[in-house]
Protein backbone atom coordinates (compact mmCIF):
# COMPACT_ATOMS: atom_id res chain seq x y z
CA UNK A 1 0.00 0.00 0.00
CA UNK A 2 2.14 3.47 -0.87
CA UNK A 3 1.97 6.22 1.57
CA UNK A 4 -0.94 8.90 1.90
CA UNK A 5 -0.24 12.08 0.71
CA UNK A 6 0.16 15.15 2.10
CA UNK A 7 -0.20 18.26 0.43
CA UNK A 8 0.70 22.07 2.38
CA UNK A 9 -0.57 25.34 1.32
CA UNK A 10 1.22 27.59 3.41
CA UNK A 11 1.32 31.40 3.39
CA UNK A 12 4.82 31.46 4.87
CA UNK A 13 7.59 28.55 5.56
CA UNK A 14 10.49 29.23 7.97
CA UNK A 15 13.39 29.79 6.72
CA UNK A 16 12.53 31.14 3.54
CA UNK A 17 10.68 34.23 5.86
CA UNK A 18 11.00 35.23 9.54
CA UNK A 19 9.78 32.85 12.55
CA UNK A 20 5.97 33.21 13.26
CA UNK A 21 3.21 30.16 14.81
CA UNK A 22 2.72 29.75 10.95
CA UNK A 23 5.52 29.85 9.33
CA UNK A 24 7.40 27.19 11.86
CA UNK A 25 4.74 24.83 11.83
CA UNK A 26 4.95 25.10 8.16
CA UNK A 27 8.56 23.89 8.55
CA UNK A 28 8.48 21.32 10.85
CA UNK A 29 4.91 19.68 10.20
CA UNK A 30 5.65 18.49 7.13
CA UNK A 31 9.03 17.40 8.32
CA UNK A 32 7.62 15.54 10.85
CA UNK A 33 4.77 13.87 9.06
CA UNK A 34 7.05 13.12 6.31
CA UNK A 35 9.41 11.01 9.18
CA UNK A 36 5.93 9.18 10.30
CA UNK A 37 5.87 7.53 6.43
CA UNK A 38 3.53 9.94 4.76
CA UNK A 39 4.64 11.38 1.22
CA UNK A 40 4.31 15.19 1.61
CA UNK A 41 4.36 18.54 -0.63
CA UNK A 42 4.77 22.35 0.24
CA UNK A 43 3.89 25.19 -1.74
CA UNK A 44 3.77 28.76 -0.61
CA UNK A 45 4.27 32.46 -2.47
CA UNK A 46 7.76 33.94 -3.64
CA UNK A 47 7.70 37.02 -2.19
CA UNK A 48 10.05 39.67 -2.98
CA UNK A 49 12.00 39.53 0.11
CA UNK A 50 12.81 36.06 -0.64
CA UNK A 51 16.39 35.93 -1.54
CA UNK A 52 16.73 33.64 -4.30
CA UNK A 53 20.54 33.04 -4.53
CA UNK A 54 20.84 32.40 -0.69
CA UNK A 55 17.74 30.04 -0.57
CA UNK A 56 18.86 28.24 -3.82
CA UNK A 57 15.83 28.82 -5.63
CA UNK A 58 15.50 27.72 -9.21
CA UNK A 59 12.54 27.66 -11.32
CA UNK A 60 11.21 24.55 -13.14
CA UNK A 61 10.65 25.30 -16.57
CA UNK A 62 8.39 22.20 -17.19
CA UNK A 63 5.59 23.45 -14.47
CA UNK A 64 6.32 27.00 -15.54
CA UNK A 65 4.68 28.87 -18.52
CA UNK A 66 0.86 28.39 -18.07
CA UNK A 67 -1.68 32.00 -17.97
CA UNK A 68 -3.72 32.15 -15.45
CA UNK A 69 -6.85 34.33 -16.11
CA UNK A 70 -8.08 36.24 -12.88
CA UNK A 71 -11.08 39.15 -13.58
CA UNK A 72 -10.26 39.34 -17.63
CA UNK A 73 -6.49 39.38 -17.33
CA UNK A 74 -3.84 37.36 -17.87
CA UNK A 75 -1.05 36.28 -15.45
CA UNK A 76 2.02 34.38 -16.20
CA UNK A 77 2.39 31.54 -14.07
CA UNK A 78 6.42 30.84 -12.85
CA UNK A 79 6.83 28.10 -10.52
CA UNK A 80 10.17 27.55 -8.34
CA UNK A 81 12.11 25.16 -5.92
CA UNK A 82 14.16 24.58 -3.31
CA UNK A 83 15.02 22.41 -0.58
CA UNK A 84 15.65 22.14 3.09
CA UNK A 85 18.20 19.64 3.16
CA UNK A 86 18.47 18.99 7.08
CA UNK A 87 14.77 17.85 6.39
CA UNK A 88 15.10 16.26 3.39
CA UNK A 89 12.31 18.19 2.10
CA UNK A 90 11.47 20.40 -1.15
CA UNK A 91 9.10 23.54 -1.18
CA UNK A 92 7.26 24.46 -4.29
CA UNK A 93 7.03 28.50 -4.84
CA UNK A 94 4.33 30.04 -6.86
CA UNK A 95 5.60 33.10 -8.26
CA UNK A 96 4.37 35.57 -10.49
CA UNK A 97 5.92 39.11 -12.38
CA UNK A 98 2.73 41.13 -11.29
CA UNK A 99 1.72 39.84 -7.25
CA UNK A 100 4.90 38.68 -5.93
CA UNK A 101 8.07 39.82 -7.68
CA UNK A 102 9.90 43.17 -6.47
CA UNK A 103 6.49 43.36 -3.42
CA UNK A 104 6.94 42.82 0.18
CA UNK A 105 4.81 40.01 2.29
CA UNK A 106 1.24 41.12 2.56
CA UNK A 107 1.46 44.62 3.15
CA UNK A 108 4.13 47.04 2.04
CA UNK A 109 7.03 48.27 3.03
CA UNK A 110 5.18 51.03 5.27
CA UNK A 111 3.09 48.40 6.29
CA UNK A 112 -0.21 49.11 4.23
CA UNK A 113 -1.83 45.73 2.75
CA UNK A 114 -1.85 45.46 -0.75
CA UNK A 115 -5.55 46.19 -1.87
CA UNK A 116 -4.83 43.77 -4.41
CA UNK A 117 -4.75 40.81 -1.67
CA UNK A 118 -7.52 39.26 -3.11
CA UNK A 119 -6.27 38.75 -6.27
CA UNK A 120 -2.95 37.63 -5.28
CA UNK A 121 -4.21 35.03 -3.26
CA UNK A 122 -6.21 33.89 -5.73
CA UNK A 123 -3.82 33.52 -8.32
CA UNK A 124 -1.52 31.63 -5.23
CA UNK A 125 -4.46 28.91 -4.95
CA UNK A 126 -5.42 27.97 -8.72
CA UNK A 127 -1.17 28.21 -9.38
CA UNK A 128 -0.92 25.62 -6.92
CA UNK A 129 -3.77 23.25 -8.25
CA UNK A 130 -2.18 23.57 -11.83
CA UNK A 131 1.09 22.77 -10.53
CA UNK A 132 -0.47 19.69 -8.92
CA UNK A 133 -2.11 18.88 -11.61
CA UNK A 134 1.11 18.71 -14.05
CA UNK A 135 3.11 16.73 -11.30
CA UNK A 136 0.16 14.69 -11.67
CA UNK A 137 0.37 14.06 -7.71
CA UNK A 138 -2.73 13.23 -6.11
CA UNK A 139 -3.39 13.94 -2.46
CA UNK A 140 -5.02 12.84 0.11
CA UNK A 141 -5.45 15.17 2.38
CA UNK A 142 -4.83 18.87 1.70
CA UNK A 143 -3.81 20.96 4.99
CA UNK A 144 -3.91 24.58 4.80
CA UNK A 145 -2.42 27.40 6.65
CA UNK A 146 -2.51 30.99 7.20
CA UNK A 147 -5.62 33.56 5.74
CA UNK A 148 -3.67 33.48 2.08
CA UNK A 149 -4.85 29.92 1.89
CA UNK A 150 -7.90 30.49 2.79
CA UNK A 151 -9.43 29.77 -0.83
CA UNK A 152 -8.43 26.63 -1.24
CA UNK A 153 -11.12 24.71 0.15
CA UNK A 154 -13.60 26.43 -1.91
CA UNK A 155 -11.50 25.54 -4.93
CA UNK A 156 -10.89 21.75 -4.31
CA UNK A 157 -14.28 21.61 -3.48
CA UNK A 158 -15.86 23.03 -5.82
CA UNK A 159 -13.50 24.85 -8.78
CA UNK A 160 -11.53 21.29 -9.40
CA UNK A 161 -14.16 18.89 -7.25
CA UNK A 162 -14.22 16.52 -10.41
CA UNK A 163 -10.42 16.95 -11.49
CA UNK A 164 -8.77 13.37 -10.78
CA UNK A 165 -5.73 14.78 -8.14
CA UNK A 166 -8.72 16.60 -6.26
CA UNK A 167 -11.82 14.57 -6.50
CA UNK A 168 -11.09 12.26 -3.58
CA UNK A 169 -9.22 14.83 -1.02
CA UNK A 170 -9.88 15.83 2.49
CA UNK A 171 -9.34 19.23 3.27
CA UNK A 172 -7.96 21.01 6.81
CA UNK A 173 -7.65 24.38 7.60
CA UNK A 174 -5.83 25.40 10.53
CA UNK A 175 -6.87 28.44 12.39
CA UNK A 176 -3.83 30.52 13.86
CA UNK A 177 -4.24 34.20 16.16
CA UNK A 178 -3.95 36.24 12.79
CA UNK A 179 -5.82 38.84 10.90
CA UNK A 180 -5.84 42.09 7.97
CA UNK A 181 -7.26 44.92 8.42
CA UNK A 182 -8.01 45.73 4.74
CA UNK A 183 -11.32 44.23 3.48
CA UNK A 184 -10.99 42.79 0.23
CA UNK A 185 -12.19 44.89 -2.59
CA UNK A 186 -15.97 44.74 -3.50
CA UNK A 187 -15.73 43.02 -6.69
CA UNK A 188 -13.49 39.90 -5.03
CA UNK A 189 -16.27 37.72 -5.41
CA UNK A 190 -16.31 37.64 -9.10
CA UNK A 191 -13.10 37.30 -9.51
CA UNK A 192 -13.35 34.24 -8.36
CA UNK A 193 -15.52 32.21 -11.34
CA UNK A 194 -14.28 29.39 -12.10
CA UNK A 195 -15.38 26.33 -13.51
CA UNK A 196 -17.44 24.78 -10.47
CA UNK A 197 -17.75 28.44 -9.43
CA UNK A 198 -20.62 30.03 -11.30
CA UNK A 199 -23.10 32.01 -10.01
CA UNK A 200 -25.03 30.07 -7.39
CA UNK A 201 -21.88 30.04 -5.68
CA UNK A 202 -21.10 33.83 -6.59
CA UNK A 203 -24.17 35.12 -5.33
CA UNK A 204 -23.81 32.72 -1.95
CA UNK A 205 -20.42 34.91 -1.61
CA UNK A 206 -21.73 38.27 -2.24
CA UNK A 207 -24.17 37.44 0.32
CA UNK A 208 -21.92 37.30 2.89
CA UNK A 209 -21.26 40.82 2.69
CA UNK A 210 -17.87 42.80 3.43
CA UNK A 211 -14.76 39.76 3.10
CA UNK A 212 -13.00 40.33 6.38
CA UNK A 213 -10.93 38.05 8.07
CA UNK A 214 -13.45 36.20 9.97
CA UNK A 215 -15.49 36.21 7.16
CA UNK A 216 -12.80 34.99 5.30
CA UNK A 217 -12.07 32.08 7.10
CA UNK A 218 -15.58 30.88 7.83
CA UNK A 219 -15.88 30.66 4.46
CA UNK A 220 -13.03 28.14 4.58
CA UNK A 221 -14.12 26.68 7.63
CA UNK A 222 -17.63 25.71 4.89
CA UNK A 223 -15.86 24.21 2.45
CA UNK A 224 -13.52 21.97 5.25
CA UNK A 225 -13.35 18.35 6.33
CA UNK A 226 -11.34 19.37 9.34
CA UNK A 227 -9.94 22.46 11.81
CA UNK A 228 -7.05 22.23 13.30
CA UNK A 229 -6.47 25.12 16.02
CA UNK A 230 -2.77 25.92 15.31
CA UNK A 231 -2.74 28.86 18.14
CA UNK A 232 -2.72 29.13 21.59
CA UNK A 233 -4.85 31.94 20.93
CA UNK A 234 -7.62 31.80 17.78
CA UNK A 235 -10.78 33.72 17.40
CA UNK A 236 -13.38 32.11 19.41
CA UNK A 237 -16.05 33.26 16.86
CA UNK A 238 -13.91 30.76 14.54
CA UNK A 239 -14.22 27.66 16.93
CA UNK A 240 -17.68 28.26 17.61
CA UNK A 241 -18.60 28.50 14.28
CA UNK A 242 -16.50 25.23 13.12
CA UNK A 243 -18.24 23.71 16.24
CA UNK A 244 -21.82 24.72 15.06
CA UNK A 245 -21.16 23.04 11.44
CA UNK A 246 -20.10 20.40 13.21
CA UNK A 247 -17.02 19.95 11.22
CA UNK A 248 -13.81 17.90 12.87
CA UNK A 249 -11.89 19.73 14.96
CA UNK A 250 -8.17 19.15 16.77
CA UNK A 251 -7.57 21.53 19.98
CA UNK A 252 -4.49 23.41 20.10
CA UNK A 253 -1.80 21.58 21.85
CA UNK A 254 1.34 23.03 22.99
CA UNK A 255 3.75 20.06 22.58
CA UNK A 256 5.16 20.08 19.30
CA UNK A 257 5.92 16.66 19.21
CA UNK A 258 2.84 15.55 20.48
CA UNK A 259 0.88 17.75 18.71
CA UNK A 260 2.43 16.23 15.49
CA UNK A 261 1.63 12.97 16.18
CA UNK A 262 -2.06 13.70 16.97
CA UNK A 263 -1.88 15.59 13.46
CA UNK A 264 -1.02 12.52 11.94
CA UNK A 265 -3.69 10.41 13.33
CA UNK A 266 -6.59 12.99 12.45
CA UNK A 267 -5.39 13.44 8.75
CA UNK A 268 -6.13 9.30 8.86
CA UNK A 269 -9.28 10.26 10.49
CA UNK A 270 -10.35 12.60 7.84
CA UNK A 271 -9.04 10.60 4.96
CA UNK A 272 -11.21 7.35 6.29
Amino acid sequence: MSPKKILYITQEIYPYLDETPISNSSRFLPQAIQEKGKEIRAFMPKYGPINERRNQLHEVIRLSGMNLIIDDADHSLIIKVASIQSARMQVYFIDNEDYFQNRELLADKEGEEYEDNDERSIFFIRGVMETIKKLRWVPDVIHCHGWFSALAPLYIKKGYADDPCFRNSKVICSLYDETFSRPFQQDFADKLRFEGIGDAEIEAIKSLGTINYPTLMKLAIDYSDGVIIGSESVEPELIRYAAGKAVKQLPFQADFDLFAGEINQFYDEIDN
